[in-house]
């Protein structure tokens, strides 16, 4: 089949109740963010000028509609988009520290994401498409979780590089061990993953990061390449026996970082897109981290993330301002 697609993704596309002050009667504000872990992926690289398509569900209520209508808004097909008579649009309710850290509270039991039918998934955008993406918060419950698992067979059969990234949220699964089953499905089956420091960490027991991620690459063969995000400490990428690290060069302006991982993603699987998986140097990888890591940092300076995305020329002109 031709491939219309670059991206596909498949998971949860919610609003994110971002931080946002204090009122004048000192109540709090929070700012209706669209968000989604799997869809700020595609975000992002729609601003790399990538095709994209989302495969999800949301309810059929004012949140659904507004992010049905900001997905068009950025350019990512909505022809996997599924609105559930009954159910709610998730919510995410995203608490901000002074020194960056955040809480998480949901809004989701259930949300109409976590209720995706296996039946319902468009599976030729699947087919049409050169990279399937996902996440685990499509995996917490078994309806939708079997609609993922679908999902990644059929990408497997079409001969789709699968990218996964754990995105591991401690309150919406009913146990740690319930989590790591199901990370460990995913790494399981993946050519291409991006995992968090605390993430791998807790797969491996290892606070080494060359320790966990040799772990990982020996226990699954499948993953090509492995980028670990590192948060301040900067990022690295495994592939093979090549190894890269690149710092955090800019931390001035930072506001919230909701979706940052999520940019580091898209840049990453734009490189990908645009190099392949074969026979990468050193260079190669360095170069990927830190158009990666600038990405993710210029998306911190502003709230939310699916509108947020940075365009290409501001990341390019900031690395050669550190250059």
């Amino acid at each position: 089949m031709e491939k219309k697609y670059d991206v596909v993704a498949l998971g949860e596309l919610l609003i994110d109740f971002t931080d946002s002050g204090v009122s004048d009667q000192k109540n709090p504000l929070f700012e209706a963010n669209p968000g989604g872990a799997p869809c700020n992926v595609l975000a992002m690289l729609k601003k790399l000028d990538k095709e994209c398509a989302f495969i999800g569900k949301i309810g059929n209520d004012i949140f659904g509609r507004m992010l049905t209508d900001v997905v068009k808004e950025v350019g990512i097909s909505t022809e996997g988009l599924v609105v559930d008579p009954y159910y709610n649009t998730t919510l995410a309710i995203v608490k901000t520290y002074e020194n960056g850290e955040r809480d998480f509270s949901f809004y989701r039991h259930p949300g109409a994401d976590m209720m995706l039918k296996a039946d319902e998934v468009n599976y030729d955008l699947i087919r049409s498409s050169k990279i399937f993406h996902f996440g685990t918060l499509s995996m917490t419950d078994p309806e939708a979780r079997e609609a993922t698992k679908k999902a990644i067979e059929c990408a497997k059969e079409n001969g789709l590089i699968i990218s996964f990234d754990p995105n591991y949220r401690a309150p919406l699964w009913d146990s740690q061990e319930a989590a790591m089953e199901q990370i460990a499905y995913g790494l399981s089956v993946c050519d291409v993953v991006k995992i968090s420091d605390n993430e791998i960490e807790m797969m491996t027991g290892s606070s080494d990061f060359d320790t966990s991620a040799q772990a990982l690459l020996e226990t699954y063969p499948t993953i090509r390449l492995l980028n670990l995000t590192a948060g301040k400490d900067g990022s690295y990428a495994y592939y093979g026996e090549k190894k890269a690290y690149r710092g955090i060069t800019h931390n001035d302006g930072v506001i919230e970082k909701t979706g940052a991982g999520d940019t580091f993603c898209g840049s990453m699987l734009n490189y990908v897109l645009e190099h392949g998986l074969d026979e990468l140097t050193e260079k190669d990888l360095g170069d990927m981290l830190t158009f990666a890591n600038t990405a993710a940092y210029l998306v911190t300076t502003k709230k939310g993330a699916i509108r947020s995305m940075p365009e290409k020329r501001k990341i390019e002109e900031l690395i050669k301002e550190i250059k």
